[in-house]
This record gives structure tokens, C-alpha cells and sequence, in this order.
């Protein structure tokens, strides 16, 4: 008798398919002539721009606040929130539910992709998850009102808080207003909120969860953060002091000049958040230096961190990255911190993650170089720097932009896309995938020395 073949759904094909067909509704949606406030948006850009929804990445070729409808926003907003649960939830929602014809494997394969401990109840995990980020948002919401009631030329004040709270927490950098939020440069309430907003959308559910564990749970806490913590809430920390350092130092009299003292603190801080995959700005990117830019660049690259609603390597492939030249540089094989030991496992994984993520990068800014020779303009260094900007932009799904990305030619358009859909999902199903081959290989090759530096 033949064994009957299973149908077990492999947990990347899940993730995969459940944001592609979120996607092309939302595409569906926006070519809806009630989506927009004008003429119906053309294909490419409703793709573009549900994409960029989907995958929270920020990036437009339309204004969002005068080219869409309210329908229209309301449908972005949706978009947002959907897909920034959804690298954090939909696998454990999809396990819950359809916990039956995933195997063991695919939800260990899962729980890895979430939390580095065993989840008892993952029904659990996803209401806790789902009651913090509407707990959150709201309170968000609730106090960006009391700041955009306030300012002239706000409209409807209490869905621009709710839409600018439901972006920033995910992560997305969708604004209401055509120049981001430059016009609040100097409002200390609204860079506070948006900017503790994008921290907590940007740390990881597993962090935030692990912080407030003795509000859930009954028996005693564990009175220790583990080592994934520790290692995003310190490189959070120290990107962004680095970061924010960085841009007063180079922005102070260039960009910023001529602002008082205390908004270039404010606004060097808060553009040192955003490079987080958050992409609002109170800067205009395209009045910055060569040398800011890539400084935004390094840290749109990194990104955020595992299990939260943003993109990038991710804080902690960075951090096990520089623990391994340090330990190289000691001549030392193990990568320590807080009095841990990293598996080889997970340093292995995380060159796997940036060498993947470098390569892609490398090859969709050679492909834009070609499709769009005339927006960079003959021999303009300025051009394929402003290039490199919004291609490392819409991998990392910061959404941070020059201001070039409206005008890209169509296939410019498509390659963003499909590199957004990629950033969002590509290093976490390498992830995923890296850590199911946990099978010793048969047999080792012999040892041969190679040159190196």
C-alpha cells in the first residue's frame, strides 16, 4: 500500500504566497477609480505603490496625500498594517490555524524565524502580539492628535495621527504630506512620538514581548533578558547615537544651516531613527551631502531587527558580523557577548544573510544603471550615488528617497518592486531555509590552506 503523500505547506511558500497575493489585491484595489482623488493611477504604479504598502517600504511615485482618495488612503494604511504583522505573524497565524498540515519541522522551522526560545502556545504569542501593536498605535495615535490638531494646515487631524501612527509603527514612512514631515522639523512632540514609534516597530515583537513579560505572565520572570535582546536593544542604542552624530556633524551647516541649535539635535536624532526602515524625513534627502548619504546608506542597510516590521540584515547580523572580526582579530574562533557564546550555526547564517542581501543589492543597482542612464545625466557621480540611495532604500524597505524615484522609466519602477518584495522576504526565508539544513554532511573533505588578504 502506498503511503499517502503529504501536503504539509513549506513555511517560506506560506510567507511568500500570502504577501504576492496581498499584493496583487491591493494593485486591484488602487486601480479603482475611487482610490484616487484625480485620473485613475496607471498599473505600474498602483503595483508600485501597493507594493511599497505591502512591504511598509515608503517609497512612492505618486503623493500620497493629494493623488489618492481617502479611499485610497484608508487602503494604503491597510496595506501597511497588514503587511508589517506580517513577517512577525503570519507564519504563527498560519501554524495556529493550520497547525495540523504543518509539520514538526516547519514549526520549528517557524519558531526560529521568530523567537530563539521553544512557544508553547503560539495562539498565545499572535494575540499578544496583535494587543500590543493596537495598544501602541493607539496610544500613538491618541497623542499625535493633541500635535497635529495644533498646526495650521492640518487635515483632519485625527486620521493624519492615526495613518502616521499605524506607518511609523510598522515601519512604512507613508505621509500624508508631500514633504514627509519636514514641516514639523521643529516640533519636539511629533519627532518624540514618530521616533519612539519606529524604535518599538523596529526592535522586534520577541524584544518587546520579553521587556514587558512580567506584565503577561503569572509565575515569576526569569529576571534576565536573553542574548537576542541584549544584542538589538544595544546595537539599536548604539546605531543611533553613532548615526545621529554622524549627520549633525555633517549636516550642521549644510542642510541644516541656519536652524536653530536645538532642531539640528532634534532633526540629526531623528534622521539617525529613520535610516531604521522607516523612511520619514524632516530633512530633504536631496539637499544632503555625498557623505551623508552614505552614511544613510551603511545604516539603511543594516536596517532593523528579527521579528519586527522592518527590513535590512538586521541589527543582529551586524552585531554577530562584528563580533567575528573582533574574535578574528584576537585570534579567537568564538563570538562572545554579554557573557554568551554565539553558535557557529547563527554566525554562518548571518554572512549567509549579508552576502545574499550585498549581491542583490549590487546586482539590481548595475541593472538601474542601464535602465536609467539618462536620469543619472552623462558622467554624474551625483546621479548613480543618488541610484545607489534608492536601491539600498527600497532592499532595506527604509523609503528614504532623493526625490528620482517618480521619475524612473517603467522598468526602473518594476525593478524596484521586485527588489522591495525581495528585501522584505529575501533574508528572512534564507533564514528559515538556513536553519532547517541542521543534518550533519556524511563525510568532510580533506583541509587545504588558501590565501586570504
Amino acid at each position: 500500500m502506498l503511503a499517502r503523500k503529504s501536503t504539509a505547506l513549506h513555511p517560506n511558500c506560506i510567507v511568500i504566497g500570502s504577501f504576492l497575493c496581498l499584493i496583487l489585491l491591493g494593485t486591484a484595489l488602487l486601480l479603482l477609480p475611487g482610490a484616487s482623488s484625480g485620473s485613475r493611477m496607471s498599473p505600474v504604479d498602483a503595483l508600485f505603490t501597493s507594493t511599497s504598502a505591502v512591504c511598509v517600504t515608503g517609497l512612492t511615485v505618486i503623493d500620497t496625500g493629494t493623488d489618492l482618495s481617502r479611499f485610497g488612503q484608508v487602503l494604503t494604511i491597510i496595506l501597511i498594517q497588514m503587511g508589517g504583522l506580517g513577517i512577525a505573524t503570519f507564519s504563527t497565524f498560519f501554524v495556529y490555524v493550520l497547525g495540523r498540515r504543518i509539520s514538526l519541522r516547519g514549526r520549528g522551522m517557524v519558531e526560529a524565524s521568530l523567537t530563539q526560545f521553544p512557544v508553547k502556545n503560539m495562539g498565545q504569542l499572535l494575540v499578544r502580539i496583535l494587543g500590543l501593536t493596537l495598544v501602541i498605535e493607539g496610544v500613538g495615535a491618541v497623542l499625535l492628535y493633541f500635535c497635529f490638531s495644533g498646526s495650521a494646515g492640518t487635515p483632519s487631524a485625527a486620521f493624519s495621527a492615526a495613518y502616521h501612527s499605524v506607518s511609523a509603527f510598522c515601519n512604512a514612512g507613508f505621509s500624508l504630506y508631500s514633504t514627509s514631515l519636514e514641516d514639523f522639523r521643529g516640533n519636539l512632540g511629533v519627532n518624540a512620538i514618530i521616533m519612539a514609534l519606529v524604535v518599538l516597530g523596529g526592535i522586534g515583537f520577541v524584544v518587546i514581548v520579553e521587556l514587558m513579560e512580567p506584565l503577561f505572565s503569572r509565575q515569576k520572570p526569569r529576571g534576565r533578558l536573553s542574548l537576542h535582546s541584549k544584542m538589538v536593544l544595544s546595537f539599536t542604542g548604539g546605531l543611533l547615537l553613532a548615526g545621529a552624530f554622524a549627520f549633525l556633524l555633517l549636516e550642521a551647516n549644510h542642510s541644516m544651516a541656519g536652524l536653530p541649535y536645538g532642531w539640528k539635535l532634534v532633526a540629526s536624532l531623528f534622521q539617525a531613527v529613520t535610516p531604521r526602515t522607516a523612511g520619514f524625513s524632516t530633512v530633504s534627502m536631496g539637499s544632503c551631502s555625498d557623505a551623508t548619504l552614505f552614511l544613510l546608506i551603511m545604516l539603511m542597510f543594516i536596517g532593523a531587527s528579527p521579528g519586527s516590521c522592518g527590513g535590512g540584515i538586521k541589527t543582529t547580523s551586524f552585531g554577530v558580523m562584528v563580533g567575528l572580526a573582533v574574535a578574528k582579530l584576537k585570534s579567537s574562533g568564538d563570538v562572545n557577548y554579554f557573557s554568551r557564546r554565539v553558535p557557529d550555526e547563527i554566525v554562518s547564517r548571518a554572512i549567509s544573510v549579508a552576502l545574499f542581501s550585498l549581491v542583490v543589492v549590487a546586482g539590481m543597482l548595475m541593472v538601474l544603471s542601464v535602465t536609467e542612464a539618462d536620469l543619472q545625466g552623462p558622467g554624474s557621480v551625483r546621479g548613480f550615488l543618488a541610484l545607489a540611495f534608492e536601491t539600498v532604500s527600497a532592499f532595506g524597505t527604509v523609503g528614504l528617497s532623493t526625490g528620482i524615484t517618480p521619475c524612473m522609466s517603467v522598468a526602473g519602477k518594476l525593478l524596484l518592486t521586485i527588489l522591495m518584495v525581495v528585501g522584505r522576504l529575501g533574508p528572512l526565508t534564507i533564514a528559515i531555509a538556513l536553519a532547517a539544513r541542521e543534518a550533519k554532511p556524511r563525510f568532510r573533505y580533506a583541509e587545504e590552506d588558501v590565501m586570504i588578504g
